[in-house]
């Protein structure tokens, strides 16, 4: 069965998650910034989701989860929590 872990930022805005994304890619740390602005209780450890398998999160986020290429953070995704960063750490199918 496939599996993956991945670690995620979730904002209440699409604009503060586009900015937080600018400055993981301008080389700031994603775990860092979890800590700082998440609102999500994962944020207590860098946004680290664990291991999960298809249909344990919410569909939006499955769907990135389950397709986007491994450490290359995706977003802003929409769901019903909010808008949210994306990397997958990895996966296996």
């Amino acid at each position: 069965m496939a599996s993956a872990t991945a670690r995620h930022i979730l904002v209440d805005t699409e604009e503060l998650c586009e900015q937080l994304k600018s400055k993981i890619a301008g080389g700031e740390d994603f775990a860092k910034l979890a800590q700082e602005h998440s609102s999500c209780p994962s944020s207590a450890s860098g946004g680290d989701l664990g291991s999960f398998g298809p249909g344990q999160m919410v569909p939006e986020f499955d769907s990135v989860v389950f397709s986007a290429k491994v450490n290359e953070v995706q977003g802003p995704v929409k769901t019903q929590f909010g808008f949210h960063l994306l990397e997958v750490t990895s996966r296996t199918d």
